[in-house]
């Protein structure tokens, strides 16, 4: 996993298109880093520059988080102590980057810190704003899970070492616990989300079947984390699997489970990938 700068991130697009791959989800990597009154412009900037050069050819999510805003590397602000994020001030500034970002040219915001109430706060300043239109995707069941790895790498955004709280296993859900996902996508459904998302992916096909079920009327999205594609890429380096016959067989099992979105690091390959598997079948 790597990141773009702002001029090779255009052209990337341009080849993406080309390629078939019309939806991005933009993740910002600011280079000042702060503990509050975050400055949101790098990646408002980044979203603008993609609209006005490729228009509605591009549906553009984007992620609302402020862990690779933070000097700590963690989801919100925190105390003085840095032993707990402080959930009232950190929906605060979501809601204020989400506006940030739909005011750029977003067609959706995806608020991926699971803040207890940010969904409401969100959406209240869409709305109050004439962004009513604007589609929110809540990372509704954010597990506390160990294939993030490649990603937090190249977002910079891990929480650091030397301070109190040491992970994140306060405010995204504990593996063990799926009826907390349960109860996290209920309220993100009924605080206003247009699409709820499971992330991981394969390893929680069971909540994600489960919650499509108890849950229907929402549209599913699922995430394969950065992990779970980076594992799939090491076997075929290795000569242990064929790599796109891999890649499409784990997102079809995403899909049997329930998912009608699938985000994927693999998606600018996925038409060469998908027709490759048809070529064979």
């Amino acid at each position: 996993m790597y990141r773009e700068t702002p001029e090779s991130l255009l052209e990337q697009i341009a080849v993406d298109l080309t390629n078939g791959t019309n939806k991005i989800i933009l993740f910002g990597v600011p280079s000042s880093k702060a503990e509050n009154d975050f400055d949101f412009s790098f990646t408002a900037s980044q979203i603008a520059a993609i609209k006005q050069r490729f228009g509605q050819k591009v549906w553009l999510a984007v992620d609302v988080c402020l862990c690779s805003a933070t000097t700590h590397g963690h989801c919100g602000v925190m105390n003085d102590t840095q032993d707990s994020v402080v959930n009232a001030d950190s929906i605060s500034e979501l809601a204020r980057a989400a506006l940030l970002y739909a005011e750029a040219g977003a067609d959706c915001v995806a608020p991926s810190d699971m803040m207890d109430g940010r969904i409401d706060a969100i959406r209240t300043a869409l709305d109050d704003n004439g962004y009513d239109a604007t589609i929110l995707m809540s990372y509704a069941a954010k597990f506390n899970s160990g294939f993030y790895g490649p990603f937090r790498d190249a977002a910079d955004s891990a929480p650091k070492a030397g301070i109190a709280l040491s992970n994140r296993a306060s405010y995204q859900i504990d593996p063990a616990r799926p009826a907390d996902a349960l109860a996290s996508a209920v309220r993100d459904a009924q605080e206003g989300a247009d699409i709820l998302m499971v992330k991981p992916g394969l390893p929680y096909l069971d909540v994600l079947a489960d919650l499509h079920m108890a849950i229907p009327e929402k549209p599913w999205a699922v995430y394969e984390v950065s992990g779970e594609f980076a594992a799939i890429e090491l076997l075929a380096e290795q000569g242990l699997a064929d790599g796109p016959r891999a890649h499409v067989e784990a997102w079809h099992s995403l899909v049997r489970a329930g998912a009608s979105i699938v985000i994927s690091y693999g998606a600018r390959s996925a038409k060469t990938w998908l027709d490759a598997c048809r070529d064979r079948a």
